[in-house]
């Protein structure tokens, strides 16, 4: 069984944290399809276990819980902690892990090459971008809520 498969095993402190959330989810439930798999979701982390089905949604209440600052003012840095490294177990935390490692493993190619031009911008409401210019390239990243990425790559005379 591959990891994208197996369930999610949850602490007792990350279930301590998400038990009482969900409570305002479910109360937030438009409809009864909602209501029943925040109902499961909620049950499942009751249990300390997330079927592979429902990890998807926990990432969703993770990161809405951890971008808030909610988690942290409520509970606390340590719980901060706990919580994110349960995101990171979802599949919007290792896709947003995913695009950091392929950010990293591009970005070698510029180590040690003198930096001639450095500035950041915003495009909008959590989107930010990054020029990075050398003597070989120039590199604009763009950071927002779904990862990183590059923006433009220009190699070469710049």
């Amino acid at each position: 069984m591959s990891a994208d498969n197996e369930p999610l095993k949850l602490d007792r402190l990350q279930r301590d944290i998400l038990a009482p959330q969900m409570q305002a989810f479910l109360a937030a439930a438009a409809d009864s399809a909602a209501r029943a798999s925040y109902i499961a979701l909620r049950d499942a982390i009751e249990r300390l276990e997330v079927p592979a089905e429902l990890s998807g949604r926990l990432g969703a209440i993770a990161e809405v819980l951890l971008t808030s600052g909610r988690v942290r003012s409520a509970y606390g840095p340590g719980a901060e902690i706990a919580l994110w490294s349960l995101f990171q177990k979802t599949p919007r935390g290792r896709e947003i892990s995913a695009s950091i490692a392929a950010m990293n493993a591009a970005l070698k190619r510029v180590e040690g090459q003198p930096l001639e031009h450095l500035s950041a911008v915003v495009r909008g409401p959590g989107a930010y971008a990054l020029t990075l210019k050398t003597a070989q390239c120039q590199l604009v990243i763009r950071f927002e809520p779904a990862g990183v990425r590059f923006e433009t790559v220009e190699v070469g005379d710049t």
